[in-house]
């Protein structure tokens, strides 16, 4: 039987190594663990092809498979990734300010590593790569606990890391692999080694983590991505947008779920708009007002509130751009939301009052992803707006100390007025 206790404590002992590691040493890990990766790829492949056939039998929801599925282009994006995270400077050890107090007496505020950080995810074999990679760089110990249906998959990328991490010069346990489910429970009750949790799941699944631990939590839950087409919208430029961002990867977080039209503009787009959908096969839910224009599937209220995950769009007309944003904020995730148009004070409302970890105008809502921001890859999307917000990439896994550095000096003095601050930033 695991002992779940003693697996996370094993990892807060490395992680105080991990975090005195310079950058040419985890950088030449991921080197190791990129090449590693590229020479084994045949058996990632078979292994993979065994959950995916697995996956099938069981008859899983095409959206779990089509993110199961790791193949060449998976993984070359994976390489590319590693890459894009070697050109980044180091996260650590930045120091973000230097403030002499008094004379010999200095204050710095320097980057470090968080620690220990349990990340437990979908289906998605490429997320465990990106994590990992992610956690050497920023300095940080993880703990990995992936879906049932990639066992295979994660496992033989997990033995893969691992030993070529080590060979590089990390130490013992910088990665840990659960493969149970009960040690979900068990590993959220390890408060003293875990310094924080990042689930990436159903809605119901982040709340059951968050209510049943002490553990700092991080992430997302559903990905309800809006886009609003404004009456001010360019309507060719509208569709391709809307086409790319329901359609271009429709398993995705950050794929659009809801359209929000104009009623000034929706006589003239939402026929242009059906017609450019027909052909990508995908289902248009729509609003009395929607229906009355285009024919289609009668929305409800639910759907509002609904991550399909699937070639579906609701679409509702709205009377005026208040009305777009209060929608979005009521039935939106906070992930990611989009307006089209071409009026600046538009974009400017848009952008100053949905409350979303990303505001975008004229481009697909599926940009919101951590190697697309350059940040080499992402743990996950957060949609909280404590610590980190948006893609989390190394800026989002280290956190800061204060280190004063005196001469013999004691509040006392202070206190009686026999010295005085004076507060100087270098």
């Amino acid at each position: 039987m695991i002992d779940y206790n003693k697996l996370a404590y094993s990892a807060k002992t490395a992680s105080f190594k991990m975090a005195t590691l310079n950058e040419a040493l985890r950088n030449n890990a991921l080197k190791a663990i990129s090449k590693a990766l590229q020479e084994n790829k045949e058996l990632i492949f078979k292994e993979n092809a065994d959950d995916m056939t697995k996956a099938i039998s069981d008859n899983l929801a095409q959206p779990i498979i089509n993110r199961l599925k790791f193949d060449e282009h998976k993984l070359q994006d994976i390489l590319n990734g590693i890459h894009s995270l070697l050109s980044l400077p180091d996260p650590l050890f930045r120091k973000l300010l230097v403030r002499e107090l008094d004379e010999g007496l200095t204050l710095e505020k320097t980057t470090c590593p968080i620690g220990v950080i349990g990340v437990i995810f979908e289906s998605r074999p490429d997320a465990l790569i990106q994590i990992s990679t992610l956690c050497i760089k920023s300095g940080n110990c993880s703990i990995l606990k992936g879906g049932s249906e990639a066992a295979k998959t994660n496992k033989v990328l997990f033995e893969i890391i691992k030993s070529a991490g080590l060979s590089a010069g990390l130490p013992d346990n910088f990665i840990t692999l659960v493969e149970t489910r009960a040690g979900i429970d068990e590993l959220i009750k390890c408060h003293e080694s875990i310094d924080l949790l990042i689930p990436r799941g159903s809605n119901a699944f982040v709340q059951h983590i968050m209510a049943n631990s002490k553990i700092p939590v991080m992430g997302h839950a559903d990905g309800i991505c809006h886009i609003f087409v404004d009456k001010d919208a360019d309507i060719k430029k509208a569709v391709r947008i809307i086409a790319d961002a329901k359609t271009q990867y429709v398993a995705a977080c950050n794929t659009v779920e809801t359209l929000l039209v104009h009623q000034d503009i929706a006589e003239e787009f939402l026929p242009v708009l059906q017609d450019t959908l027909k052909l990508k096969h995908v289902l248009i839910k729509g609003c009395d007002d929607t229906r009355k224009i285009i024919s289609c599937e009668p929305s409800t209220e639910e759907d509002f509130k609904t991550e399909y995950l699937d070639y579906i769009l609701c679409i509702k007309l709205v009377s005026h751009i208040d009305d777009a944003i209060k929608h979005i904020n009521k039935y939106g995730s906070h992930h990611t939301d989009c307006i089209v148009t071409e009026n600046k004070a538009s974009v400017d409302q848009f952008m100053n009052f949905v409350d979303s970890a990303g505001v975008y105008q004229n481009c697909s809502t599926r940009f919101a992803d951590g190697f697309r921001y350059g940040f080499g890859a992402e743990v996950g999307i957060s949609t909280s707006k404590l610590h980190a917000r948006g893609p989390v990439g190394l800026d989002g896994l280290v956190t800061y100390k204060y280190k004063l550095f005196g001469d013999g000096h004691i509040v006392s003095d202070y206190a009686e007025g026999k010295k005085s601050f004076h507060f100087k930033d270098k």
